[in-house]
């Protein structure tokens, strides 16, 4: 059955990397022993803020696979099928990867489960099952968690865009192997970026849905990341306290390049609700592809086959 999504019209190259794309989990593994707690020199608040994907990601992304687990029977599209397997395996990948931060920080002093044990709340009770009483009530409930999916999605993408294209990070001498997380990370995020939309649109064509979805995800995400921010201040055994989040100085910090614009996340917010929007709008299949080619542990993970 052909898919019921509209994609707008990209440049004849760029049309043919994206819809080349085989979405393949790479397996990649990082040394995190000389990893120190403030990665970025000298900014721990630089440092804690980009730390909070550490937080949300691994619990967000168990759900996202689980979900997607779930949708996998009411796809009519090979296609689209084996792009949801592909974003499965890729997702389960990286909550491995950020898991593996969350370790470290714990064997530095600096303990994440308090935090970690809310996010799972929110996903598990807030975002989870809603069991209905008929099947028609469940596929409902079950297209709202993917139209969920779609709109974070769109911001994980619009993040990864951003560490492609941050140079702000490496004049900070950003530790190495965790701006490499991070671009790994980011890359795949661009590379799979249209799946939950076009899953989404395959399940509900409809626009209202897309629209009120984004309107709970993007203020969610802001929730938990300022909770997330001051959780991270207040728990580094190294500050005692001492810093104290602030919109001044994460305006400083954003100035030097060190955090996303967030008037280019907001616009990019609404760009998502413009009818005829779609993800391939945001970033570069081709420069995801360039920095998979070129990332250090990308690159070992296909050595390893």
């Amino acid at each position: 059955m052909p898919r019921t999504t509209t994609v707008p019209a990209l440049a004849a190259p760029a049309a043919r990397v994206h819809e080349s794309l085989v979405l393949e989990p790479r397996d990649v593994r990082f040394d995190w022993a000389r990893l120190p707690l403030h990665w970025v020199p000298d900014e721990p608040m630089a440092t804690h803020i980009l730390n909070v994907l550490h937080l949300l990601l691994p619990e967000g992304e168990r759900w996202f696979v689980k979900v997607f687990k779930e949708a996998l029977p009411l796809i009519r599209d090979e296609q689209l099928r084996e792009e949801v397997l592909g974003f499965i395996g890729q997702e389960a990948i990286h909550a491995e990867a950020h898991q593996e931060v969350l370790d470290h920080l714990l064997g530095q002093g600096l303990d994440p489960r308090p935090y970690v044990r809310q996010v799972a709340w929110v996903f598990q009770r807030v975002l989870g099952d809603r069991p209905g009483p008929t099947p028609a009530k469940r596929r409902e409930a079950l297209i709202e968690r993917v139209a969920a999916i779609a709109a974070i999605e769109h911001y994980t993408a619009f993040l990864g865009n951003w560490i492609l294209n941050s140079p702000g990070l490496d004049r900070a001498k950003a530790d190495p192997a965790m701006l490499d997380l991070l671009r790994w990370h980011g890359a795949e995020e661009v590379e799979h970026r249209s799946v939950a939309f076009d899953l989404l649109v395959h399940l509900d064509p409809g626009y209202v849905r897309r629209v009120r979805t984004m309107a709970m995800a993007g203020p969610l995400l802001v929730h938990l990341w300022v909770r997330g921010v001051r959780f991270l201040l207040a728990a580094d055994p190294t500050l005692d306290g001492r810093l104290r989040p602030s919109w001044r100085e994460a305006y400083r910090i954003t100035r030097r390049g060190l955090l996303p614009d967030p008037v280019k996340s907001i616009r990019s917010g609404l760009r998502y609700l413009r009818p005829g929007y779609h993800p391939t709008q945001e970033g570069s299949s081709s420069q995801a592809l360039g920095y998979l080619a070129s990332s250090p542990a990308a690159r070992a993970a296909a050595v390893r086959g």
